[in-house]
């Protein structure tokens, strides 16, 4: 068993498919009695080794339905395992939509949420903000569903939680009515966004840009909510932006930077200068998602909001200095705070800024300097992205680590759910038995 860009791989001892919350239960208590350790794995898009296992691998993929739709209330009760792509087009048929998306939507639904996934948007958090209630199956078999009113100390804690507290079954998301956003792309000066990043932030509902390093320009873009009607690029515009110009003559771009790194400066400015400008309005999450065809791995850290124009100078520096280049654009985004307790949003707004480098070149120094920037300015790793922190730099970071962990104590006293990625970023389980 591989991630998508497989950079991670393990051989579970079994690997099983459920059909339902029943057949869950029964997985996970038979793995307790013979004292297996248990992981869950969606569509695998971790970059780290969260689903991996040498245990039993249990795949939310016969898991995927839609329960119910409430048009009313604008809510949705659905299967964990189903892909934010998938959910996506069924509430589109309905008339409804998630509130905020990513730019990558194939992921499945529990692992988005686990690992707090998220999209861009200064007045919007993560994915896991959009659930108001959860349904899984604990460390000792036991079905337990959770919410804001019934269980309010377990949902604060569950709804990221990097599958530590149990398989999460079901979910019922919050929706909104279906709308349309008016997406605009644009070439701007990375210098002019980092002099004003609070506008920035504030400059549309969705703001983010792509810089690449060694360049002084990046691409910008802007997505606002808009009750103009559907404005979508052709068809021939998309393939020749998103399937040749972002894919298939990157992945040829890439391939020649790994093979000749000297390159890479004329390569930035090719990138660069390459990428053109539109505007276009279309259905959300046609706008928010784009096709990623051209397999990398990636470490994003969120941090304060007002620390990222000294961040990125320091990133810059990095990049200017690094023995094998960056081969894929720096991604920054922002997010509001939240109130979930191993949230990287937990109680601050945040500046997201993430570094990626083409499959099979090197990234070790890269990243480790990266992360060594943003620690300096309090940065929380997405856990399911690459980073280099354990539980012992983390735990301060968190204002409710140790309510997380009381939680965790009481779902998996055994330890059931753990291995060795989760060991090193959460810590043993309090309580758990001494081998």
């Amino acid at each position: 068993m591989h991630n998508w860009a497989r950079n991670q791989a393990c051989v579970p001892a079994d690997v099983v498919f459920p059909t339902s919350i029943d057949e869950v239960s029964s997985v996970v208590s038979v793995a307790r009695d013979a004292g297996r350790r248990v992981r869950v794995i969606g569509a695998a898009h971790s970059f780290t080794a969260a689903a991996m296992t040498d245990g039993v691998l249990v795949c939310l993929d016969d898991m995927a339905d839609v329960i119910e739709v409430d048009r009313e209330q604008c809510r949705v009760r659905v299967q964990a395992g189903i892909t934010l792509r998938a959910l996506s087009l069924r509430l589109d048929a309905e008339g409804l939509a998630l509130e905020n998306l990513g730019d990558i939507d194939v992921q499945s639904l529990a692992g988005a949420i686990a690992t707090g996934t998220h999209g861009t948007g200064a007045e919007f958090g993560g994915l896991a903000t959009q659930v108001e209630e959860m349904t899984l199956v604990d460390g000792c078999g036991e079905v337990r569903t959770l919410d804001a009113v019934s269980t309010p100390e377990e949902f604060a804690v569950s709804r990221v939680s990097l599958g530590a507290l149990g398989v999460v079954c079901e979910v019922v998301l919050r929706c909104v009515p279906a709308f349309c956003l008016h997406a605009r792309e644009t070439i701007e000066p990375l210098d002019d966004l980092l002099s004003d990043v609070a506008g920035f932030a504030a400059s549309a509902d969705h703001a983010e840009f792509f810089w690449m390093p060694g360049a002084r320009r990046c691409q910008v873009k802007r997505n606002t909510r808009t009750d103009a009607p559907p404005r979508p690029q052709g068809r021939v515009g998309y393939v020749r932006d998103k399937i040749i110009a972002e894919n298939l003559a990157f992945g040829v771009v890439c391939r020649v930077g790994r093979r000749w790194p000297a390159l890479a400066p004329r390569i930035a400015r090719l990138v660069s200068s390459s990428v053109s400008e539109r505007e276009l309005v279309d259905v959300s999450h046609r706008v928010f998602a784009s096709p990623r065809h051209v397999r990398f791995v990636e470490m994003e850290y969120g941090i304060p909001l007002e620390h990222l124009d000294a961040a990125m100078a320091e990133v810059r520096g990095v990049t200017a200095s690094l023995s094998f280049p960056a081969l894929f654009p720096v991604e920054v985004r922002v997010s509001a705070a939240d109130d979930i307790a191993l949230s990287p949003g937990f109680g601050r707004a945040n500046a997201w800024v993430a570094v990626h480098q083409y499959r099979g070149a090197p990234f070790e120094a890269y990243f480790q300097r990266v992360a060594q920037v943003m620690d300096a300015y309090d940065g929380r790793p997405h856990w399911g992205k690459m980073h280099f922190s354990s539980a012992a730099d983390l735990a301060s970071r968190y204002p409710l680590w140790n309510r997380f962990a009381v939680v965790r104590s009481r779902f998996d006293p055994d330890g059931v759910f753990t291995n060795e990625y989760v060991d090193r970023v959460l810590g043993p389980v309090r309580g758990e038995p001494t081998p």
